[in-house]
């Protein structure tokens, strides 16, 4: 089956489509995609992983067309963000961005 592993940086991203055997788990899809040679930090690193946006663990036996997906850790809690924002009295645009 078609599986896809998917990890991002602001600069980067890579999308790798790859062939696994039925009951193949998230973690295998990731070792066997080799993207750990192609950004060594997730190596060095702990990072949570998902599929299509939704949090998983390791052990997620992958579906036909599934992308893990690679997740890098926050620089700010966006709730911290949000919070500080109004306690200035700061409005903020669609999205959290600067107004």
């Amino acid at each position: 089956m078609t599986v896809e592993v998917a990890y991002a940086l602001p600069e980067q991203q890579s999308i790798i489509a790859l062939q696994v055997p039925v009951g193949t788990t998230a973690e295998q899809a990731i070792v066997l995609s080799g993207i750990r040679c192609l950004f060594p930090q997730i190596e060095r690193e702990e990072h949570k992983i998902g599929v299509f946006s939704k949090v998983c663990k390791g052990d997620q036996v992958l579906r036909e067309g599934d992308r893990v997906e690679i997740y890098r850790k926050l620089i700010a809690d966006p709730k911290a963000v949000r919070k500080q924002r109004a306690a200035e009295g700061k409005p903020m645009k669609k999205g959290g961005a600067d107004a």
